[in-house]
């Protein structure tokens, strides 16, 4: 294979072709990302700021052809598109503001006449990012190393090639180096080569537990740092005095956000027994409520998955858990026309075993699971390999923050739905991965924490 193709999911018409970079190409590549570093690391933190926030102004001014560019690629509703490249836009402002207190000197009272910890950058970092949000899995990552003085090599989801393509040219144009942030073009099958390379200094991937692992071991037989950031079952608890009808509409938003098609996402909902009826009526009419349809219409909430593939095994799971004895109120038959639409679904009593419970249910399917006490909740809440994020409803705040405590998971969120916020530490533990990205500890992940005594 030496192309490959973007389609458009809604209608499941090529949208464009790209050709693959060979061995030689990719050689050259990273040696200009290295030479590039060799610069861009004695760049002055004030200028380092100017780019990024002349980088927020193009996404910005551009956020109409970017957020088309998305919905085009993957199917995202286009409100939904907007929103991703306003976020990255802000983020852009974040580490611009606030990189200088992230790594400056670190001061810290010892025998010596002066010891302090310093954070230098570390080199070229290849990023193997997913498909499911382009721009903002990559400006995560992206904003903080390069403010960091590292230098990006991009390794993307091939079916949004095109998103890739359209961020190396914003960064260019933002003023960074003609190589600071450079587009591979390459199949997964030429990653491992990327990672051995000696200019390479370390990895960092957003995807599925395979891909985590693969990439880990590679990073680990070239003795390079990386961090993973995977699959997700994140469950959402509500308690018996949480408000149901604003609940149920907050999980619907939680489960269907980006198509269902979110790491982070809500996908299996923990509620107790006394309010269980209550919450799935109420959650089911939210569900029938969503518009699906043509995700370039704004009126539309939910549009199509990603691939063909993708809905062949999310239906498959589905199907699973009814033969298992779980109960359906709607959705799980997949629709008649093109676009790989699978229409908003809710499960009901579902319990450990099932596929719905044990595996990532990538798309708009929600997992409805009855507890009888906290403590069950907790452990129904831990009974997962994964552990990314997880939410908490009810009024009862000390209880909550008790709980959530308790919780295996990189997050815990209190009456609101589980999200990534630059401000913060975003990551999971499990098979959900482990490092961090954003906030100050994402910054630094890719730094040389070095100690420096004077005597």
């Amino acid at each position: 294979m030496n192309t490959i193709q973007s389609i458009n999911p809604a209608t499941e018409t090529p949208i464009a072709s790209y050709d693959l970079h060979a061995a030689g190409m990719v050689d050259h590549i990273v040696k200009q990302s290295w030479n590039c570093f060799q610069e861009w690391q004695s760049t002055k933190l004030a200028q380092r700021a100017n780019y990024l926030n002349k980088l927020a102004r193009l996404l910005r001014d551009r956020i109409a052809e970017l957020s088309q560019l998305i919905t085009a690629e993957v199917g995202k509703p286009i409100l939904q598109s907007r929103a991703e490249i306003e976020k990255c836009a802000a983020t852009c402002e974040f580490y611009a503001e606030s990189a200088p207190d992230f790594l400056g000197l670190q001061h810290i009272q010892t025998e010596a006449s002066r010891s302090y910890v310093r954070f230098d950058p570390i080199g070229p970092v290849l990023a193997v990012m997913p498909w499911n949000f382009p721009f903002w899995q990559v400006f995560r990552f992206a904003a903080p190393a390069l403010m960091a003085g590292n230098v990006a090599l991009l390794k993307h989801a091939s079916n949004v090639t095109g998103c890739a393509l359209a961020m190396e040219q914003l960064f260019c144009e933002a003023g960074f180096p003609a190589h600071a942030f450079q587009t591979l073009v390459i199949a997964s099958s030429q990653v491992a080569a990327v990672i051995a390379d000696d200019r390479v200094r370390a990895v960092t991937l957003t995807g599925s537990e395979a891909a985590g692992r693969s990439v880990a071991r590679q990073a680990g037989a070239s003795l390079k740092k990386c961090v993973l950031e995977l699959g997700g079952a994140d469950p959402f608890i509500v308690l018996a005095d949480a408000d149901i009808q604003q609940t149920a509409r907050q999980a619907t938003r939680a489960r269907t956000m980006n198509n269902g098609q979110s790491c982070i996402a809500a996908k299996r909902f923990l509620v107790a027994d006394t309010v269980f009826d209550e919450f799935a009526e109420a959650m089911t009419e939210a569900m029938k409520a969503l518009q699906m349809g043509d995700p370039a219409l704004e009126f539309n909430d939910i549009g199509p998955l990603a691939r063909g593939d993708l809905r062949t095994e999310l239906h498959q799971q589905v199907e699973n858990t009814l033969h298992g004895g779980a109960g359906l109120t709607t959705g799980g038959t997949i629709p008649e026309g093109p676009g790989f639409y699978y229409p908003p679904t809710v499960l009901t009593n579902v319990h450990p075993g099932m596929s719905a419970f044990d595996e990532e249910l990538f798309g708009p399917v929600a997992a409805l699971v009855r507890f009888s006490s906290m403590t069950d909740a907790i452990l129904l809440a831990n009974q997962s390999r994964f552990g990314l994020g997880a939410s908490i409803w009810t009024e009862d705040h000390e209880q909550a923050e008790l709980m959530a405590a308790r919780i295996e998971s990189g997050a815990v969120f209190i009456n609101e739905i589980t999200r990534s916020d630059a401000r913060l530490p975003f990551g999971g533990v499990k098979d959900s991965g482990f490092g961090r990205e954003l906030g100050e500890f994402g910054i630094r992940e890719f730094t040389n924490i070095k100690t420096v005594w004077v005597a």
